[in-house]
């Protein structure tokens, strides 16, 4: 896989920055919460990867202050993609959220781009399957690393914010961690998915590389269809993950408590940091 180079288009109160190297960039602020606060601008943002950034991505990035870049890549992303652009000032916390020895075999096939391989792994809404057990387990599997999460965000003696939250695409592991963040703060679901959703812009999305390097229009039509379930951000993935929280712990804020040992003083930590009235 590869970059897509980014081209801006406002689609919140402020204009998104230009952004060439790195996709699917944007500022989480001004999501509203239930208790009539919203999400501080400029405090949580979200991406795909950092390793394509340019010279004038780093240096926006840099003015933004970011503390902390979570990095959920594996290392079979890494090696693929190259590791993150380094910041200054900048810590870079690299956290993967999945297991390079479950996937490494597929996104051969993917890259590899044979039809009758692609239908027999993606086939008969295959695809889409495998996207929402892989929410499941995001959220099953992976309260280790969601909890180490919101311990740096709330550490009393250094705060991680404002943070960056970054996977591969900043669909699906960026997507779910930024959904827990959100949760914790109060933000309403229908808020949660739209954010989510704004992954499918067209100049965020993922250009899938042949194994043979070719990208773009060199993607056959059938070969399109079988991926796009892998490449969409669809409600139904969030709401596997929201649907494994209830199913799972009964309520979110027994998830919160009990799966990822975020306490009541935490939490409002948390919220002090990231909400404002304004």
């Amino acid at each position: 896989m590869t970059q897509e180079v980014r081209q801006s288009s406002p689609t919140g109160p402020e204009a998104e920055p230009e952004l060439t190297g790195v996709r699917n960039f944007r500022d989480v602020g001004g999501l509203p919460a239930t208790d009539g606060r919203r999400v501080r601008h400029g405090v949580l943002f979200r991406s795909g990867h950092l390793a394509h950034a340019t010279a004038q991505d780093a240096a926006f990035l840099e003015g933004l202050g970011l503390h902390t870049v979570f990095d959920f890549r594996n290392t079979d992303d890494i090696a693929l993609e190259g590791p993150d652009t380094a910041l200054a000032g900048t810590r870079n916390v690299n956290m993967p959220l999945n297991d390079p020895a479950d996937s490494a075999d597929f996104w051969q096939t993917v890259r590899d781009g044979d039809v009758a391989s692609l239908q027999a792994v993606l086939g008969g809404g295959r695809g889409a399957q495998r996207m929402v057990a892989a929410y499941r387990k995001l959220i099953l599997e992976r309260t280790a690393e969601h909890a180490k999460m919101l311990d740096l965000l709330t550490d009393p003696g250094e705060p991680a914010v404002p943070a960056l939250l970054h996977c591969a695409a900043g669909k699906d592991r960026a997507g779910t961690s930024i959904a827990i963040i959100l949760l914790a703060l109060g933000v309403r679901r229908s808020a949660i998915e739209a954010d989510y959703l704004e992954s499918n812009a067209r100049h965020r999305r993922y250009k899938v590389v042949r194994g043979d390097g070719s990208t773009g229009t060199a993607i056959a039509p059938e070969v399109r269809e079988l991926l796009n379930p892998l490449f969409e951000a669809r409600v139904e993935y969030l709401r596997a993950a929201f649907d494994t929280i209830e199913e799972h712990w009964g309520s979110v804020d027994r998830y919160l408590a009990e799966g990822l040992g975020l306490t009541p003083e935490r939490r409002d930590r948390l919220r002090e940091r990231l909400l404002t009235a304004d």
